[in-house]
């Protein structure tokens, strides 16, 4: 299962994109307000049509305005959830999910609760749930129609930091049994960088990247269209052994971490070059991460950069790491100094060429 996108237009906003996500892959359209995202999935949701479009998924065109092809909503295999949820109040949890399907069916409604942990909520109307379990049922009557795309758009804007964390965690373990592409729309890099498999940076209705979230988060003109700058730190570091599954792992004062592999025999010393915008905060420990470095902080202190970002100090063990994160994220978090934290630095976002061996005679 694929899906494929080409979109221009001139209005409402000058338009000119085109990505593809791939089977069970977690895509994030990035950049700020009025920049194209939401209208994008518009256009795949059938809810819009601009001047020239193609978008096929699982080879199936549903848009191709060249050809005059123009599915209708309802004829497009597409689950979407909202900002704001959209359910319907007079249903229960469980009649808001059967409300999805093809054909009614208690037992395989119930079964998709279970995926997001409401099995037993199922009789409870909405105004009897919280926020995130609100969201959650959304989430499953989308998956209840067996899409062929998941469209998710800012579905974690409208709950506060510790809903969103528990979300974040569904998201991720839900992923398991995800085997249609997902397609998240975020303003939130670091929301980006934890949930999402590559990145399409957009900038006035123009793609300025499209990459993975490593290669994305590395390159001058994508942070720049996102309002970032390069911060870093050298964290020392000794190689401690070469793992199978193409990892090294070295040894630091704050623990273990895990890159790529590094063409040095074991008990060479090196710095690792650790990128401000590489490094995602959160309050708890994220749950259900593989090939993850997971590092327990404190906030020693926050300082304001420039555009939208908040660089946040961490002390880890011995050392000290810069992390990037929005000015909305850092008030969600109500980040203080001392505040423990968990700072996640995505294995494969550590490229080889940020480790470089520690020069000898250096001072310490």
């Amino acid at each position: 299962m694929a899906l494929e996108v080409m979109a221009r237009a001139a209005a409402p906003i000058p338009l000119d994109v085109a990505f593809r996500a791939g089977p069970g892959e977690v895509l994030a359209l990035v950049g700020h307000s009025g920049a194209g995202k939401t209208t994008l999935l518009r256009i795949i949701a059938g809810l819009w049509r601009p001047e020239t479009a193609r978008v096929r998924a699982n080879g199936t065109t549903w848009l191709d305005t060249a050809a005059g092809i123009d599915l209708p909503p309802h004829r497009r295999r597409i689950g979407i959830v909202f900002q704001n949820y959209a359910l319907f109040p007079h249903m229960t949890a469980l009649q808001n999910v059967m409300a999805a399907m093809d054909r009614a069916d208690r037992h395989e409604a119930g079964r998709i609760l279970g995926l997001v942990s409401l099995h037993d909520l199922a009789d409870r109307r909405p105004a009897q749930l919280s926020g995130g379990q609100q969201q959650r049922v959304a989430l499953a009557r989308a998956l209840a129609r067996r899409p062929q795309a998941l469209l998710l758009d800012e579905p974690f804007s409208a709950v506060d930091r510790a809903t969103r964390e528990k979300l974040h965690g569904e998201i991720i373990a839900l992923r398991a049994h995800l085997a249609m592409p997902v397609v998240l729309v975020t303003h939130d890099v670091n929301e980006a960088q934890l949930l999402a498999d590559r990145m399409v940076v957009i900038d006035g209705g123009q793609v300025v990247r499209a990459d993975s979230t490593a290669e994305v988060m590395a390159d001058p003109a994508a942070l720049r269209a996102l309002g970032l700058r390069e911060v870093a730190v050298m964290l020392p570091a000794t190689v401690a052994e070469q793992l199978p599954d193409g990892l090294t792992r070295l040894d630091t004062a704050t623990g273990p971490i895990f890159l790529p592999t590094v063409e040095s025999d074991p008990g060479t010393r090196v710095r690792v070059r650790i990128m401000a915008h590489e490094v995602i905060l959160s309050r708890a420990r994220p749950q259900g991460l593989s090939a993850q470095n997971i590092l327990a902080g404190t906030v020693a202190r926050i300082v304001a950069g420039q555009g939208p970002g908040i660089i946040v100090h961490v002390t880890v063990g011995e050392n000290e790491i810069l992390a990037r994160i929005t000015r909305r994220a850092a008030e969600q978090m109500r980040l203080t100094p001392g505040d423990p934290v968990h700072a996640i630095l995505k294995s494969m976002s550590v490229a080889r060429d940020h480790v470089a061996p520690e020069a000898t005679g250096s001072a310490r």
